[in-house]
């Protein structure tokens, strides 16, 4: 007994020790050499999957341990190897040139000096490709659900592609109405002479069920009878899984809820059907949001959002505006000012029918004119489909505005001193009332929610039609202070863009979302009316973020003799622009923009002018921060404009 003992002590502590030597040894470096086996997916699997090459830099370890991880690792990888269909694969890990199982590999390694790695190897055999022979499906389904299964005689016996085959199954049933379906993991049998695979599914489908009562939880200040109403999910429909998500995304889109989620009932009601509840988490009532941008040509603008996004308990959603613009800025004269009020109004008359009633107060001090104006609007908006909504409207514009008179137009390519100038071209005081009804189209197919977002594919297009009626057409003070009549206006505006978004990755040149090429055009045309008899604010103006960077705002058309824009009655524009991001959070952004601004109907007869430049992002949760430095082509015809401009903000530029 006395004797038994004392070897169980002498054991303990002999373990003891080696454990403690394992622990104290230095660490082995190590290199590892996975030799490639041809297929370009494979390899990436078993370098991803190797814990040899993950945790070489990141954990090293003893001798002892280096062993136990490579022995870890040719188990990992023999199973990663089974998954792409090699059944008859050897596989064969060496340190050193030794086996694992070597009894001289301890000795070995510890006799390696202590700086140099020591060399670890696996090398691959794959065998026959396995494919599959016959699927069975132990239970009843429909040729359709059999179809989904998108798993055929013949194809590779790759484990992921039979899982998956196992998943669209399920899914397919689940569609069908099965709320109870089960399918068993596959089973496969190998067959001992040929490198095929039989594999058998055992199904239970279950019964079609259809949906029971539908709960709604979680809300304290929405009304049920309103999120009721605009459910796309009710009692006595066939149970859909994808239905249901439609009905719980579309929820979440209203803006007013934090989290939407859906629980299904444990077992089938007395009807057989199966109950379902919507947990809504409300988001906060009010927020407030602070906004600010600065460019070289229009300068700072800051300003700050109070939002109540559930005002009478049916998703109304009130924001109130102001903004302080024209901080600085070479196409600027002083500060101005933008205070507005919008109120949206879901689900008005129909589901995805919006009614949006908006009021502002403008002040604007550029180099072209300087308004102060105060506007009312209300427009519907119906969604027609994921991609297309149109809208129509009113709307009431009273105005002020000075600008240049048509007397001190520059004569085409005459740049004109300060001393030319005559003396008549002070600016006048002109009072305007127009009444508009914008009509518009717009298109979005890039599945992008969030507007700051980064558009990777797809493309967005909108079409605008406003016809305008100026009432007056405007009472003009001349310098002397002498009112003149200019009599009514009737004009048409139409305004179109479209942007396109190409990801190089379906190339196969970078990988998702990293390169990405995004073009834009825009076109305006005033009809019905001439340079003139538009006033100033309706006019087109180009340069600018919003057309042709490198050139000031407004810097691009006809100009008066002191160099200031007039604006014209058609624009033409296009852009392009390649986005690379590098590292976590960052990117850079080459871009080129063109265009014309004319006081004619023809387009395409104006000079074109062309932009250049770079700039940088920051990728946050929000959007993309942006900065851009942009070059003219040619130096505007405006006076005093600089060579270089440059814009900051949130977002892309389209």
């Amino acid at each position: 007994m006395n004797s038994q003992r004392r070897q169980g002590w002498w054991l303990l502590t002999l373990g003891l020790w080696m454990a403690i030597r394992a622990q104290a040894a230095d660490p082995q470096p190590y290199t590892v050499t996975i030799h490639g086996t041809g297929i370009p997916a494979l390899d990436a699997a078993l370098r991803a999957s190797s814990q040899l090459e993950s945790l070489r830099k990141g954990a090293p370890v003893g001798p002892f341990a280096l062993i136990g991880r490579a022995q870890d690792d040719a188990e990992r990888l023999a199973t990663v190897i089974e998954s792409f269909g090699y059944y008859r694969r050897a596989l064969t890990v060496t340190i050193e040139g030794k086996g694992l199982d070597d009894p001289g590999l301890a000795d070995a390694l510890a006799a390696l000096p202590k700086d140099r790695p020591a060399k670890v190897e696996v090398a691959i055999e794959l065998g026959p490709l396995y494919h599959l022979r016959r699927i069975t499906i132990d239970g009843e389904i429909s040729p359709a659900a059999h179809s989904a299964m998108q798993l055929e005689s013949g194809a590779p016996a790759v484990a992921a592609s039979v899982l998956a085959a196992r998943e669209r199954l399920l899914n397919a049933l689940e569609e069908e109405g099965h709320a109870l379906a089960k399918a068993e993991e596959p089973i496969a049998y190998e067959d001992q002479r040929d490198p095929v695979l039989d594999v058998e599914f055992k199904v239970n489908a279950g019964p079609q069920v259809r949906i029971g009562e539908i709960l709604l939880t979680g809300m304290t200040r929405t009304h049920e009878s309103f999120i009721r109403k605009r459910l796309l999910l009710h009692s006595d429909e066939q149970y859909s899984p994808s239905r249901i998500e439609r009905a719980r995304t579309d929820l979440l889109a209203l803006g007013v809820f934090a989290g939407v989620s859906v629980h299904l009932a444990n077992e089938l009601d007395l009807q057989g059907r199966l109950p379902i509840t919507f947990e809504l988490k409300e988001r906060k009532l009010h927020a407030v949001t602070l906004n600010a941008a600065y460019s070289s040509d229009l300068g700072g603008s800051a300003g700050a959002t109070w939002s109540n996004r559930n005002l009478f308990g049916n998703a109304e959603q009130l924001n109130l505006t102001a903004s302080a613009l024209n901080l600085g800025g070479n196409a600027t004269t002083g500060l101005g000012y933008d205070f507005a009020a919008q109120l949206i109004k879901p689900d008005f008359l129909a589901r995805d029918q919006s009614l949006q009633v908006s009021a502002a107060a403008l002040k604007q001090n550029l180099i072209a004119y300087q308004q102060t104006a105060t506007t009312l609007g209300t427009s519907l908006n119906r969604k027609l489909s994921p991609v297309w909504t149109v809208s129509a409207g009113v709307g009431l514009e009273e105005e002020t505005i000075k600008q240049e008179t048509q007397e001190c137009v520059a004569e085409p390519g005459v740049r004109y001193s300060p001393a030319q100038v005559t003396a008549d071209c002070n600016k006048g005081s002109t009072y305007f009332t127009l009444v508009s009804l914008p009509i518009s189209a717009k298109y979005d197919s890039t599945e992008v929610a969030n507007p700051l977002a980064d558009p990777l594919h797809g493309m967005r297009a909108t079409l605008t039609v406003t016809p305008t009626e100026s009432l007056g057409a405007g009472t003009t003070l001349t310098a002397a202070g002498t009112p003149i009549k200019t009599g009514n206006a009737t004009f048409t505006i139409i305004q179109s863009t479209i942007s396109s978004y190409f990801d190089l990755e379906r190339f196969g040149w970078t990988r998702p979302g990293r390169s990405v090429i995004a073009v834009r055009a825009l076109g305006g045309l005033a009809l019905g009316a001439t340079q003139f008899s538009l006033p100033p604010d309706q006019r087109f103006y180009g340069g600018g973020s919003l057309t042709i960077r490198g050139y000031p705002y407004q810097g691009v058309g006809p100009v008066f003799q002191d160099g200031n824009p007039i604006g014209g009655t058609s624009i033409e524009a296009v852009g392009a622009e390649l986005r690379q991001r590098f590292a976590q959070n960052f990117g850079a952004v080459f871009f080129v923009d063109a265009g014309d601004v004319t006081d004619t109907t023809k387009p395409f007869h104006g000079t074109v002018s062309v932009g250049f430049g770079t700039g940088l992002r920051y990728y946050t949760p929000i959007g993309p921060i942006r900065l851009d430095v942009g070059f003219p082509g040619a130096h505007p015809a405006g006076q005093g404009y600089p060579f270089v401009e440059i814009y900051v903000g949130l977002g892309q530029v389209f």
